[in-house]
């Protein structure tokens, strides 16, 4: 009987401790951190008095339960991320949880993806973890602490006091007979309170037994709406928790995303409307009816969306009052019904509101995407292209495009395009083409939005979209031919794809609808021929199937900029192959592009300037340009900002400078001075440029020495840029030094700088243009004092010697001239000899090239000279 006794006290003194124990452990709520949050940021800014610098969310999207996270991260009770900058340490990346609040590993570099790892203790609230970290933060608060807990009662007393003010109001306007109605309300609404905080969370645990949550919801809905549509997938609120499960799948998602899809579009900024801001009529009718696809029948559901359709969706009011109350996830949710009006409806709307940046994103985070991948299937072709079409709407940002391609869409929408194929000419008559032509063209539109990143490009290739796209280039269709167009323009950019259009012979088409009347089905065509004719067999097939003179005649109509952008980018790919540039001097092309040098976007002049670079680069066309006034609009664009547009004009001033006639005009505009100063320039792609300009602007400039010792620094600045680790920046610059050091009083400037030992240090290369004009600029500046002895020094000879081993001829003219000139000194002699040179030389002696042939000979001599002298010493 007492070890009895003794058990249940010990029971109960368990069963006490225990209680202590659970009432100590922290349970955050998304309303706490969130009010935690919105006071930290009043208490936020610049100044010393301030606790924080800056304190935001990750996140700008607020799920209907409070919480910011994503659903596969909600199931492990993380509420939100916050970013925080304190004053005296580095930004924190925080995760607030229901267990409380801890520092995670931060965003990732590549991804701008957050690292959800645990990276800290957990302390029980913002605050204290942020007291934790931050010295000073702990000090401001200490003087603040008043005023924060005066700011959190204010505002839970501005909540409470509404309730206060209806109660106090209710119970004056009702008789004494009405007092127990309200009191049976109060307890019934007490009652309703404790039932929704029962309901289960997405911060519930992964122990949820999802199963019987399924049949519990399932139970109470059909308890509410009886005659409800019945669906064949879970509703929304239980996908969310299907994606929750589905957590591992989705991290792995993220973790292994390309990271060559770098091309990352800007995703807006989330936000909702302002509860004070007046909003119009149609704001709160779409509301109306949202609620009535929520609690409708079938009936209902399909009237409420026929209704919903008749108004203006394009605006931006109406879409985000679908999104605001709720809309989108129950639009989503009627996707996965039996009934394929109810799915028609629904992706009507979702096609026209996915304009909006913030709804696509939205459309993403609630899984929409999967669900229309899947109705690609559906044997319904309307379904089928509300699907496709809403998919090209989404997928404008790269993950959206690597959702379509996770679940297998470009599979999918390739074989979309295969639904023309076997009309053959696709006839406007027959209702069935019709259809099928406008699969094709839905498909086709998916595909141009996919197709802005690597993986989906080799995707669509491996799927064997190439000969499809290729098929539907025949058809006379414009709006096909538009996003068929589009999409081959996209993924030309790959080797692959400008190989394979080659081999689908889809050039012969692209030059065909050039002569189209549709301005836009023009400007893709053109653009497609820029991206191909980087290789000079799709540029003789532009000439050969008669592209060029299309191309010159829409240089005339300069209204459509984005247009003309493409059509000029086209003629400048064209114009590398010399053929093709004789070509549009017939056209009169060139006259054309020296008139667009004004007045014209940046992406316009780009290509217009390296159209006239290519052309310049022919004697006929350089007088031509000059003729036309071309020389004083190029001069003027070398004060740009631009990158590809300063690399192009260097080039295209360069190119006229061979020309002495023009040369006088760029000089008289101070264009060379203007080009030096590219020199400073941070990119090293202008430094090049602009020093390959110089060297045709010093060989024909009157005065050269005296025009560059002008230039104040201009020497020590040329010297200096030998120290780049860009081989063009080095290659270019050793030209420029060539030229310089023509002139004796350069030479002695530029040797003064310490040219010598920077030229000696990049004798050891293996990049071929760089030896070339290394050589070129040792062998002028030998021909300066002590010069010859100090390459010597620096061991700049032996490198040198095993230049002469190159495939290049211009390589072995440069280094014999160079070799010639070292060779006048005893000691380079013998280097050269030790090193095997004459033996390389002698072989040099026979070539047909006489200067090479000069040089070898006459350093060969000079070694046989020494070898003599020495010998005669010897015996004497």
């Amino acid at each position: 009987m007492k070890l009895g006794m003794l058990l249940k006290q010990l029971d109960l003194h368990l069963l006490n401790h225990s209680l202590k124990h659970i009432s100590l452990e922290i349970c955050l709520k998304p309303t706490i951190v969130k009010n935690d949050i919105e006071l930290l940021k009043h208490f936020s800014g610049k100044g010393e008095q301030t606790v924080l610098e800056s304190i935001d969310y990750t996140s700008d999207y607020e799920f209907s339960n409070g919480c910011r996270a994503p659903p596969w991260r909600q199931i492990h009770g993380e509420i939100c991320y916050v970013l925080v900058k304190p004053h005296d340490v580095e930004t924190l990346c925080i995760t607030c949880s229901a267990e409380g609040v801890f520092l995670n590993g931060g965003k990732t570099d590549d991804e701008g993806e957050i690292n959800y790892e645990r990276k800290s203790e957990i302390y029980k609230d913002l605050v204290t973890f942020l007291k934790e970290k931050s010295a000073k933060f702990s000090e401001n608060m200490s003087k603040q602490d008043v005023r924060f807990s005066g700011e959190w009662k204010k505002k839970e007393a501005l909540k409470e006091a509404p309730k206060k003010e209806e109660a106090a109001a209710l119970q004056k306007a009702l008789p004494a007979s009405g007092k127990s109605v309200l009191e049976k309300n109060q307890i019934n609404f007490g009652k309703s309170q404790m039932t929704k905080r029962l309901e289960p969370s997405l911060n519930w645990k992964a122990t949820v037994d999802f199963k019987k949550h399924k049949s519990l919801l399932r139970d109470t809905q059909e308890e509410k709406h009886g005659g409800r549509l019945e669906r064949s997938g879970p509703p929304v609120s239980h996908r969310r928790a299907q994606l929750v499960c589905k957590s591992a799948e989705k991290i792995e998602e993220i973790i292994s995303g390309s990271s060559s899809e770098s091309e990352e579009d800007e995703e807006p900024p989330d936000h909702r409307q302002e509860a004070n801001v007046d909003l119009p009529s149609e704001y709160w009718q779409i509301q109306k009816l949202v609620k009535y696809l929520k609690g409708g029948n079938q009936i209902a559901t399909v009237i409420a969306l026929c209704s919903m359709k008749d108004f203006n969706l394009a605006q931006e009011t109406c879409q985000l009052a679908i999104r605001d109350v709720g809309g989108l996830e129950v639009l989503i949710n009627l996707l996965d019904t039996d009934e394929v009006k109810c799915k028609i409806g629904s992706l009507k709307i979702l096609k026209e509101i996915s304009h909006n940046p913030q709804i696509r994103r939205n459309i993403v985070d609630l899984g929409g995407l999967p669900i229309m991948v899947n109705i690609l299937d559906s044997p319904h072709k309307s379904l089928k292209c509300l699907a496709a079409e809403t998919i090209a709407n989404v997928a404008k940002f790269r993950r959206a495009r690597r959702a379509v391609r996770r679940h297998g869409g470009i599979t999918k929408l390739v074989a979309l395009l295969d639904c023309a194929q076997n009309s053959g000419e696709l006839a406007q008559s027959s209702l069935c083409d019709a259809r099928d032509v406008e699969v094709a063209r839905c498909g086709a539109l998916a595909l141009w939005s996919c197709s802005k990143s690597y993986m989906n490009k080799e995707a669509i290739r491996k799927a064997g979209g190439i000969p499809l796209l290729a098929g539907l280039l025949k058809t006379s269709h414009e709006n096909v031919l538009i996003p068929v167009v589009g999409t081959l323009q996209e993924c030309a950019s790959e080797e692959s794809y400008r190989a394979a259009i080659k081999a689908e012979r889809i050039i012969e088409n692209l030059v065909k609808n050039l002569s189209s009347e549709n301005e836009q089905l023009q400007e893709h065509c053109a653009m497609a021929i820029y991206q191909c004719a980087e290789d000079k067999e799709t540029r003789d097939l532009v000439r050969l199937h008669g592209g060029l003179k299309p191309l010159a005649s829409l240089l005339n109509n300069t209204d459509n900029k984005e247009r003309l952008a493409a059509v000029t980018g086209a003629i400048w790919k064209c114009s590398i192959s010399k053929e093709n540039v004789t070509k549009f001097r017939e056209y009169k092309a060139i006259e054309t592009l020296v008139g667009l040098l004004t007045d014209q976007p940046e992406e316009v002049l780009v290509n217009v300037v390296g159209a006239l670079g290519e052309c310049c680069q022919e004697y006929e066309n350089r007088v031509l340009v000059r003729k036309c006034g071309g020389i004083q609009p190029l001069v003027n664009l070398l004060v740009g900002i631009n990158q590809a547009l300063l690399v192009n004009v260097t080039k295209a001033v360069g190119a006229c400078a061979v020309e002495p006639e023009s040369m006088m005009i760029i000089d008289r505009l101070d264009g060379v001075r203007l080009l030096w100063s590219l020199l400073k320039n941070p990119h090293p792609h202008v430094k090049a440029s602009a020093a390959w300009a110089l060297c045709p602007c010093i060989q024909n400039a009157k005065d050269a020495g005296e025009m560059v010792r002008s230039f104040v620094g201009g020497l020590e600045l040329v010297v200096n840029l030998l120290k780049s680790d860009n081989k063009e920046v080095l290659a270019s610059v050793c030209a420029a030094i060539t030229n310089i050091a023509k002139d004796q009083e350069n030479l002695a400037v530029i040797t003064d700088h310490g040219v010598v030992p920077l030229l000696s240090k990049l004798a050891n290369t293996n990049n071929d243009k760089l030896r070339r004009h290394l050589a070129e600029a040792i062998s002028r500046c030998c021909m300066w004092g002590r010069n010859r002895v100090a390459f010597g020094e620096y061991k700049a000879v032996a490198p040198l010697v095993r230049y002469l081993k190159s495939n290049d001829t211009n390589v072995h003219r440069a280094t014999a001239q160079a070799l010639y000139q070292l060779s006048e000194d005893a000691d380079n002699c013998i280097t050269m000899h030790e090193n095997g040179a004459v033996k390389l030389l002698l072989d040099m002696v026979g070539s047909p090239d006489e200067e090479l042939q000069e040089a070898a000979a006459g350093c060969i001599s000079n070694i046989r000279r020494l070898a003599l002298a020495i010998e005669k010493a010897r015996y004497t």
